[in-house]
């Protein structure tokens, strides 16, 4: 049947505005920088009242959404998993960091906030750290969702050397690199260079996650002597690894800015988990590492003493005026730094509401018009951050590097583990000074049962006594092929 040219055209015109109305949409479509600093302590940064100088991070949270009930997982990798999927790590067996020597990794089934965004025709980018597995390639950043990884794929590196537990940890898509230079730069530049050379017609998500401040305490010369007047040399070495973490989110911004992106670009900010030091809960391991520490003048010669004395002794992290630190369910494990900023479409404020990692995915779709799938534990916090409603948080579990235990229900929290049970109502009580639970034997009792009933998967990780044998150093000697050459050489799938 012939079509008659008016017809053809009438058709063409549908079919180009139709075409015009989806790039228009998505060129609409926010940038996202999500950045995630490591074993940041809640007083580590200027705009929470710190002598670390964070002018980056101060000028962002004064024209954002300072959240001041925002709250990870005590430890890395189950912050992570939650971070990617807006799942529980409890939920997917993930109950504490990945040791090197663990063949596990995120379940391959589950979806990453990159594969959603992916599938949206974002452009999805990984710079730093990513610790969600690294004994195949199927756990690798590249196969979940990340267009490009640059970075390491384990704990902590040394941040000259890149070297984690006796392996060169430093990758880019799967290929090792050799290259010289402090990691916090190179993730910058990488990151810069991700930005001058995108694709202009789509949106990009970046993932920065730094490995900054994570021991070991490293920075440049120059940066340390700035913090001369601060006595304790951890503490001065911690406070410069921070403002070189500023500056590389500094040189980010400054180059979303200089591509006109900056009014188009949301840029959500947290740690991990809590700052690591002496304080943070660490119980008869800190008198075994003071004692060691006061029988060597250097490194402990027997490899799981030094690392017991190192991760004791060496953080010097601030979570005052919260208690204890990394590893712990008290809130200095788990309230951490955060903000939102996107003045487009959210004005100035702090904001109180209870916010948890597990809500980052399912908000972060929402604010790009994207449906959330059905299945996750968190909850769009968007309307929360908008202000225009409120999302009741929903109920949330830690567990702690010792297997401790904590239920939050908003307000109350309550705190399973080796002693009787505690209760902390954190409205009114935020640095947990007032144990309850003797005043609300109901309350308990109902807590309790809700955390013996959350969805639990069989542990993915290796028993503590085999990590004990080959401990999870950062930075040193190494005694290994590369971390990607042994994947790359065994064809790990």
């Amino acid at each position: 049947m012939r079509v008659s040219s008016k017809h053809t055209l009438t058709k063409l015109g549908v079919l180009l505005a139709c075409m015009l109305g989806s790039a228009s949409a998505m060129a609409a479509a926010p940038n996202i920088v999500l950045v995630l600093a490591d074993d940041l302590g809640w007083n580590d940064v200027g705009y929470h009242g710190s002598e670390i100088r964070t002018p980056t991070l101060d000028n962002l949270a004064a024209d954002g959404v300072v959240l001041t009930q925002f709250h990870s997982q005590p430890t890395c990798t189950p912050t992570r998993a939650a971070l990617m999927t807006g799942k529980s790590p409890q939920r997917m067996g993930i109950y504490r960091q990945f040791a090197k020597i663990s063949t596990a990794g995120l379940p391959v089934d589950e979806q990453t906030i990159a594969d959603y965004l992916k599938h949206a025709g974002y452009q999805t980018w990984l710079v730093g750290k990513w610790h969600l597995g690294h004994a195949r390639q199927a756990f690798h950043p590249n196969a979940r969702g990340f267009d490009h990884f640059y970075g390491h794929v384990t704990g902590g590196i040394g941040y000259w050397d890149h070297v984690h537990g006796g392996g060169l940890d430093w990758q880019r898509n799967g290929t090792t690199l050799r290259e010289a230079g402090y990691s916090t730069h190179l993730l910058a530049d990488e990151a810069v260079a991700l930005i001058e050379a995108r694709d202009r017609n789509r949106p990009f998500f970046l993932y920065a996650s730094f490995n900054a401040p994570h021991l070991p305490n490293e920075a440049p010369a120059e940066t340390a002597d700035t913090y001369a007047k601060v006595e304790d040399p951890r503490r001065r070495l911690h406070a410069a690894m921070v403002t070189e973490l500023d500056t590389a989110i500094g040189s980010i911004v400054a180059a979303i800015q200089q591509a006109g992106e900056l009014d188009n670009t949301l840029i959500w900010f947290m740690s991990d988990n809590g700052g690591l030091n002496r304080d943070a809960g660490f119980g008869g391991y800190l008198t075994l590492a003071e004692t060691l520490d006061g029988w060597f003048d250097g490194p402990v010669p027997i490899t799981i003493l030094e690392f017991i004395r190192t991760n004791a002794l060496d953080g010097g992290s601030d979570n005052a005026p919260l208690r204890f630190g990394k590893g712990s369910v008290y809130e200095g494990g788990t309230r951490v730094p955060s903000f939102v900023y996107w003045p487009a479409a959210l004005a100035s404020h702090r904001n109180g509401s209870m916010i948890t990692v597990q809500d980052v995915l399912p908000t972060l779709l929402a604010a790009t018009a994207k449906e959330a799938p059905d299945g996750l534990d968190g909850r769009n916090q968007w309307p929360t951050l908008t202000g225009k409603a409120v999302t009741p948080p929903a109920d949330y579990v830690t567990i702690g590097q010792t297997g401790a235990q904590a239920y939050y229900q908003w307000p109350w929290k309550l705190i399973e583990g080796d002693a009787a049970p505690e209760l902390y109502n954190l409205e009114q009580d935020p640095t947990e000074t007032r144990n309850l639970a003797p005043g609300h034997p109901e309350r308990v009792a109902t807590l309790m049962t809700l955390l013996a009933d959350i969805p639990r998967a069989e542990n993915l990780h290796v028993p503590l006594y085999r990590v004990f044998w080959d401990p999870d150093f950062f930075g040193g000697e190494e005694d290994r092929p590369p971390w990607a050459d042994i994947i790359n050489a065994e064809g790990g799938q």
